[in-house]
């Protein structure tokens, strides 16, 4: 029932109610209800519609409101978000390629001077900040509760882009669907496995890594491992590792579970739900 709908019948169900009595007490009552007696019965009878009939209505004319008022909450919120995301993009993304590109400019005005190592990082770091501008834009245009992920790509294809974007030569074994997710999973699992891949990039110094993924919508795992130095002590404590804690706040506030072993030769990050 519409909010109009809603409206009109509770105008009209106490009117309907009273000319409903009146009739049938003038019509077929007279010989055995006097006139006060009617009359005192009139707003009982009104009072009990009221309450068996228009109470509910009522409520739903309230539910009616609180959703329309959330819409438009929604409506303003989503439209922010997008305003924010058309700058980010037309303002550090576009910065970002134009870094690049001087970047680049540099390299080949440098070639020979025995700086290359030290564009390469700029480069490295452009790229990085790049990612997560990219990742920034995506969460900003994702609509909660209605789309998938905002470029129409597979979770997997996303997730394969991501890898190769990060590292190279990195091999990625995915068999979850993306429709064991909701837009709001996908987009934090994606952030998850960016931030512990760019923790391999910039410490691992593996020669392998991989990205493995399995199991169904009820019970499944993400693992991200390396054959790099490892870690000593708890790397979720150390001055130098703010992401991996990130990561881990991520997945708890999305109820999934979160190990990371590490020893020279393994390393090996988690992320699932269920038993998987």
């Amino acid at each position: 029932m519409s909010y109009k709908q809603i409206k009109w019948m509770i105008l009209l169900i106490p009117t309907l109610t009273v000319g409903l009595w009146e009739y049938i007490r003038h019509q077929f009552l007279m010989p055995y209800l006097s006139m006060d007696a009617g009359n005192w019965l009139t707003p009982v009878i009104v009072y009990l519609v009221s309450v068996t009939l228009l109470s509910r209505l009522f409520k739903m004319l309230e539910g009616a409101r609180a959703a329309l008022e959330q819409e438009r909450a929604s409506k303003a919120a989503l439209e922010a978000r997008d305003q924010l995301a058309r700058e980010l993009h037309d303002g550090i993304a576009q910065s970002l390629f134009l870094l690049s590109v001087k970047t680049d400019k540099a390299e080949r005005g440098m070639a020979g001077t025995g700086h290359e190592h030290e564009i390469q990082e700029i480069r490295k770091t452009v790229h990085e900040v790049n990612a997560y501008v990219r990742q920034a834009i995506a969460q900003l245009r994702y609509v909660p509760g209605h789309t998938a992920m905002p470029t129409g790509v597979s979770l997997q294809g996303q997730v394969e882009s991501l890898t190769q974007e990060t590292i190279p030569g990195a091999q990625v074994h995915w068999e979850l669907d993306s429709h064991f997710f909701t837009p709001k999973e996908q987009v934090e699992l994606l952030a998850c496995i960016r931030e512990a891949l760019i923790n391999v990039r910039k410490h691992a110094q593996a020669s392998h890594v991989q990205v493995e993924a399995e199991g169904n919508s009820l019970s499944w795992s993400v693992r991200i491992q390396d054959n790099g130095v490892g870690v000593s002590g708890d790397p979720l404590h150390l001055k130098d590792r703010y992401g991996l804690r990130i990561t881990k706040e991520r997945a708890i506030q999305m109820g999934w579970s979160f190990s990371l072993d590490s020893k020279p030769g393994l390393t090996r990050m988690t992320i699932g739900k269920g038993d998987a």
